[in-house]
């Protein structure tokens, strides 16, 4: 008897119930999983990849059909140092601040374009040797790349990032960590794109060793950097279970660091089922994926991948 009028409430429990769900899904009340950002095209006809471009493994690896006398000199009004005036668009300078960040390592100088308050995402750029926060903001050299990365980021209600990383001493990793740290903490948490050129390539693997670090970033973008395996290795152990996107850009005539080494970490990576890209300018130098990459492409493809 006393199962019988168990089994009876249960049904009527259920009976109750029944109304309650199909008006939350009626009404849209469970909420659904928010799509990657994807940015919208902009400028795409000047800075997507040249013809002659090809792809292989699956769109994993890209071999950009670089021309020095096309990109370069038929690209600028003055051989690599100004753009001409249809690579830019000065729409975000209006939003475009010097900040300094303070941190418990000390004040931090940076450079912001965008939406600082509730970004959709971030990319935080770190310079090259030598370099400060005033190379990624560079609107007129590198070809205009830096000018699209902006547009791109901007009117997507994201946020553009540059920092000093000084002499990439202890100091200067950890005041870039608290930036990173106030930066993936801002409301809604924004996915943040660690992206470094060069030596500062070598300075952010070292920052990725930190399980703190690792667990914000949602993508990394290394640009002709040197990228030591033993420094790759040990940012997989601090993001733990996470695979965080990774996409390398090198000219094969790099002489800074060897093109070779860094198709090999690819390969290494992919052969290990890890999500990573690999974009090569062909016949490009160690300035050239500043110039050359396609931001748009390369960032949506991380946005996605990171989920």
């Amino acid at each position: 008897m006393t199962g019988a009028v168990v089994k009876s409430a249960e049904m009527r429990s259920r009976a109750r119930l029944r109304p309650l769900l199909a008006a939350l899904f009626l009404g849209g009340v469970i909420p659904a999983v928010a799509a990657p950002l994807q940015l919208a095209p902009f400028k795409d006809e000047l800075f997507a990849y040249p013809a002659g471009s090809t792809s292989r493994d699956g769109g994993a690896e890209t071999d950009v059909a670089y021309s020095e006398l096309r990109d370069i000199n038929g690209r600028d009004e003055i051989p690599e140092r100004r753009v001409k005036l249809a690579y830019v668009d000065a729409a975000p300078l209006g939003r475009q601040v010097e900040r300094v960040v303070e941190t418990p390592a000390g004040p931090l100088k940076t450079m912001q374009v965008g939406e600082t308050a509730r970004p959709s995402a971030t990319v935080l750029f770190i310079h090259g040797r030598n370099g400060d926060r005033r190379l990624g903001m560079y609107d007129r050299t590198f070809g205009g790349n830096f000018n699209r990365l902006k547009n791109l980021m901007a009117r997507a209600g994201g946020l553009y990032v540059t920092a000093d990383a000084g002499q990439f001493a202890e100091g200067d990793r950890a005041r870039v960590a608290a930036l990173i740290e106030q930066l993936a903490d801002k409301p809604g948490r924004p996915p943040l794109v660690l992206a470094c050129a060069s030596m500062g390539g070598e300075f952010c693997w070292d920052l990725l060793a930190r399980p703190e670090t690792a667990g914000r970033i949602a993508g990394i973008v290394m640009l002709s950097a040197n990228n030591l395996p033993a420094k790759v290795a040990a940012m997989r152990r601090a993001a733990g279970a996470r695979r965080i996107p990774l996409l390398l850009a090198h000219g094969t005539r790099d002489k800074v660091f060897s093109w070779e080494a860094a198709h090999a970490l690819y390969e290494d990576l992919r052969g290990a089922s890890y999500p990573v890209r690999f974009v090569s300018m062909t016949d490009g130098n160690h300035g050239t994926p500043l110039r050359m990459l396609d931001w748009r492409l390369s960032l949506n493809w991380l946005f996605a991948a990171a989920g």
